[in-house]
């Protein structure tokens, strides 16, 4: 009933939850050629390598079919307006644009459904706010709200900024799904083989963990779950922990806890110095399975070859992704605006 594509699709976060809501996605869109196995194998729907900035809206309406709703959907990159880059001149940044592009694409596409995902900053933005501007004056119904992915199960604590838009009629994201007891770290990986430090499983590729040096491993060692490098002896301390500036960052070669949600996955998530990503109780840091797994992907979805695997390449395929639960909760939301039509339509 709905037909999408998939703009700035990455590895296929998006798509692959937009496909378990019902949805299906013709095709993706990206400039990174790592993503096409990873989108293609698991996703049965075509990878462009193509700026959106290059793309005319004629091509996307190609992609199609005669009487199906059609739906754009993205998640331009985020860099631009993350807190990261606070303070930092922006404005030249050759990722500005892309919001544009998408607005243009969606002006000359005119599809029934957009959705577009971001940082919550991105609303401290004029591009956003053109972006919105734009899909009012065009007639479109908008929401568009932060929302904490641990209240819709994912089990990692990520804050994103969600939009749904319509010209069928008003539209909003479904319920809260997990106002309890959320999904923990335990939940979602504690099933998963144990490794060491380097080590890979041999019937999963992607369960495989980075080497720790000496030093390194004696601090996670030292760690405990929800600690952070206040709890090592003074010896293995980093000299720039010492400074003033370097005691704000107690995350930093910290564990996960069991019993809590995951911290937000980045690109650098496979790494136990590069933020909370110590394994809970096995002495190194979360595997590449394990960051995928958080990020709600299915335990057999494939990111490259296996003899193709690196850490770089796919630790930077996960912390890009939109959560594929995320993506769920999005396609969940569109397909019941349409039943709720539908509803309306019958009863009038």
């Amino acid at each position: 009933m709905i037909d999408a594509v998939d703009l700035f699709c990455g590895a296929g976060g998006l798509t692959a939850g937009l496909r378990q809501s019902g949805i299906y996605v013709r095709a993706g869109y990206d400039i990174d050629d790592n993503c096409q196995y990873a989108y293609e194998r698991n996703n049965h729907a075509a990878f462009v390598s193509k700026s959106v900035e290059d793309v005319p809206a004629a091509e996307v309406m190609a992609w199609y079919r005669p009487g199906y709703i059609k739906l754009l959907a993205g998640c331009a990159p985020c860099q631009p307006f993350s807190t990261y880059n606070q303070g930092r001149d922006t404005r030249s940044d050759r990722k500005w644009p892309l919001l544009y592009a998408f607005k243009r694409l969606i002006e000359g596409v005119k599809p029934e459904l957009v959705t577009m995902e971001n940082v919550p900053d991105v609303t401290k933005h004029k591009v956003y706010h053109d972006f919105v501007a734009t899909l009012k004056g065009n007639g479109y119904f908008v929401w568009d709200e932060p929302v904490s992915c641990v209240e819709y199960g994912l089990p990692q604590q990520r804050r994103r900024h969600v939009l749904l838009a319509s010209k069928l009629g008003p539209i909003s994201l479904i319920p809260k799904t997990h106002s309890g007891k959320p999904v923990t770290v335990q939940d979602a990986i504690g099933h998963l083989p144990q490794l060491s430090a380097g080590e890979c499983d041999p019937k999963d590729p992607l369960h495989r963990s980075a080497s720790l040096t000496p030093m390194n491993l004696k601090r996670i060692i030292y760690s405990r779950p929800g600690g952070t490098w206040r709890d090592w002896p003074a010896d293995l301390r980093a000299k720039c922990h010492q400074k003033d500036s370097g005691k704000t960052y107690p995350s930093v070669y910290g564990r996960m806890r069991w019993d809590e949600p995951g911290p937000t996955m980045t690109t650098l998530c496979y790494g136990f110095g590069n933020g909370r990503f110590g394994h809970p109780e096995q002495n190194r840091a979360i595997s590449l399975r394990e960051a995928a797994t958080l990020q709600s992907f299915p335990l057999d979805y494939e990111f490259m070859p296996a003899e193709k695997i690196n850490f770089k390449s796919v630790g930077r395929m996960i912390g890009n992704a939109v959560p594929v639960r995320l993506g769920e909760v999005i396609g969940i939301s569109l397909m019941r605006h349409l039943e709720t039509l539908e509803q309306d339509r019958i009863h009038a």
